[in-house]
């Protein structure tokens, strides 16, 4: 099974920059999750979703890429069974005429 979580919005401060570290700005994710499903084996993709917007809201990241790699370290924790995990993390309104991201991909 595969599991989609697309345009995951996120406010939250996030980012270098001086405005940046005072202002929340929006923060879009998505990731696709492949897991062996069965009865006694599924991941609840609500859980995965509260648990990325918290991860990024609380610590306040200077770099979308320690983001990325805080969630992949959780996500694997609670779902050691994933076979695949992919993340993407977007922002927005950085960059008035293109939307900036960072993404991996991790096979298990």
């Amino acid at each position: 099974m595969t599991i989609h979580i697309k345009n995951l919005e996120i406010y939250a401060i996030i980012g270098i920059l001086d405005a940046e570290r005072v202002s929340k700005q929006k923060i879009i994710v998505d990731m696709k999750i492949l897991y062996d499903y069965n009865k006694n084996n599924f991941i609840n993709y609500a859980d995965i979703s509260n648990l990325v917007e918290k991860i990024i809201i609380k610590s306040k990241f200077l770099l979308i890429e320690d983001a990325l790699l805080i969630i992949q370290k959780e996500i694997i924790h609670l779902y050691p069974k994933m076979e695949e995990l992919e993340i993407e993390i977007k922002k927005p309104d950085i960059i008035p005429n293109c939307i900036v991201s960072i993404s991996k991909k991790w096979i298990f």
